[in-house]
């Protein structure tokens, strides 16, 4: 027998060995699977058909997957639609983002915005740059914001060091505010040099004293930096109304834990709303003090639900004197985001913007303070559509998390609880972490917002204005249920007063 021969039948007999030991541990896991499955008594699944029941759960975590990317159509994905992705995606990244052929929209469905062209539209085709709306005329620092998009409170905790440090050089590059989030002020929001909103959640993270008060020694420390232009008394959430923040223990690490003054590995829950406040007067008498000490606008952030209390805070407001009304109203919808929340608060609860927003308008133009308190729309409002629809409802400014969260890579994998989001956004994995690229990403986020404005102003010189602040009820039509649209001055009478304070802004 030859060498080769030999070396040959050699091969094989270890080709042979290692294929028979190969196949015996495959068989020892299986039967270790199945008797593993039969003894246990949590699963019926896995009781009754051991170790076949484990495809199911199998093919259940990828089903999530195979339909984000293989079988859902460019408009049906929830909460964002593969469609609103791509647009942001492309945005942030400067690529061109016209469409060919037609649109993939269905704009037959109920509630559709669609915006009037008119005959004559405005001769300049790029949109032109929004003048500044002062907010808190009353205080000893009021603020001038151009933009009309802003970044939506989003805490360093619930989100990585290394996206705040891109979202803070972002904002100042693109000229908006960045919301500090519940989770206090970290060095990482200043990095940046971006304007700061400080929220100031149920918990007061970052300005609680020992006891979980509010500590008015610490929030003047906040206000004495000059980043700092607001603050907002955050009274509930789009995706958990009645529920505070909740920041699992295994994403509360020392130094999230020493910027929040809590203890680091445990859950951090905040309260489901302010012990101080339990009525409108002691709501404004917070958002007063507030004001007093840091010299700056101060608002709320809250998800609607009823009119009656709205009502009473402008009946409050006429008793007390317009110096006593909130600077501004953040206005979350119902479907507003979150890093991890209950399921029937999540989906069942509070109203959506696009009920919300113009309710709420309505009634401080009723009472003769929609000069005097601005307001902020926020609730997945991430295309320039989203942002024409809410101006032409009546708000001042936009915020957004999830739409600079996709300007940042995310991916929509739906594991921003679980501390193993793949882009690096919402982990404090450092292996994680390092896929975001801080000075591409900031880049990117301006490039988002240039977009959002970019876009907006084409709707505006459309219908005929000249820049998008202009927009009004009278520009916008809702699509009912019998497929005709309605203008949305119809559906919310108030344009005659929207009007005059337009005119006066």
């Amino acid at each position: 027998m030859s060498l080769f021969s030999e070396l040959t039948a050699q091969g094989l007999e270890f080709l042979a060995s290692l294929f028979i030991f190969v196949v015996g541990m495959v068989v020892l896991f299986i039967i270790f699977l199945f008797l593993s499955d039969i003894a246990q008594t949590k699963d019926a699944i896995r009781r009754n058909y051991p170790v076949i029941g484990r495809f199911r759960y199998i093919f259940s975590t990828l089903g999530e997957f195979f339909r984000q990317y293989f079988f859902a159509m460019d408009r049906e994905e929830m909460p964002f639609n593969r469609a609103e992705r791509e647009w942001v995606y492309k945005s942030s990244r400067a690529i061109d983002n016209t469409m060919a052929f037609g649109s993939t929209k269905n704009i037959n469905p109920p509630g559709t915005a669609l915006f009037i062209n008119f005959p004559f539209p405005t001769l300049d085709e790029h949109a032109t740059t929004s003048p500044p709306v002062l907010i808190g005329p009353y205080c000893r620092e009021p603020y001038q914001a151009s933009s009309l998009i802003h970044i939506s409170g989003m805490s360093y905790g619930a989100i990585s060091k290394p996206a705040v440090r891109a979202l803070s050089r972002g904002a100042k590059l693109a000229g908006c505010w960045l919301n500090t989030g519940e989770g206090g002020l970290s060095p990482y929001h200043l990095e940046g040099g971006c304007d700061i909103v400080f929220q100031i959640g149920t918990a007061k993270y970052g300005v609680r004293s020992a006891d979980g008060k509010l500590d008015d020694t610490k929030l003047k420390e906040i206000a004495a930096l000059p980043q700092v232009k607001m603050f907002e008394v955050k009274m509930s959430q789009g995706a958990k109304p009645g529920k505070g923040g909740i920041l699992p223990g295994k994403k509360v690490t020392a130094e999230i834990a020493r910027i929040r003054g809590i203890e680091a590995g445990k859950d951090s829950i905040s309260p489901n709303r302010h012990p101080e406040i339990s009525n409108m007067k002691e709501l404004l008498n917070f958002v007063q003090r507030v004001r007093e000490v840091t010299g700056k606008p101060t608002g709320f952030k809250v998800v609607i639900g009823s009119d009656d209390w709205l009502n009473d805070m402008c009946e409050e407001i006429q008793h007390c004197g317009i110096e006593c009304a909130p600077d501004f109203i953040t206005i979350d919808s119902c479907d507003g985001g979150t890093g991890a929340a209950p399921m029937p608060l999540m989906d069942d609860v509070g109203l959506p913007i696009k009920e919300s927003l113009p309710m709420v308008v309505d009634i401080l133009t009723q009472y003769g303070l929609r000069q005097r308190i601005r307001i902020i729309a926020s609730g997945k409002l991430i295309t320039p559509s989203g942002v024409a629809w809410a101006l032409c409802s009546g708000a001042d400014f936009i915020t957004s998390a999830r739409g600079f969260m996709f300007s940042l890579g995310c991916i929509q994998a739906l594991k921003c609880n679980k501390n193993t989001c793949p882009t690096g956004i919402t982990t404090h994995n450092k292996g994680l972490q390092k896929g975001l690229d801080i000075e591409e990403k900031s880049v990117r986020v301006k490039n988002f917002v240039g977009k959002i404005h970019y876009g907006v102003g084409l709707i505006a010189h459309s219908c005929g204005v000249k820049q998008p602040r202009e927009l009004s009820r009278h520009h916008c039509r809702i699509v009912q249920n019998d497929g005709k649209s309605v203008a949305l001055d119809v559906l919310y009478p108030a344009p005659e007063l929207l009007e005059q304070y337009r005119d006066k802004t």
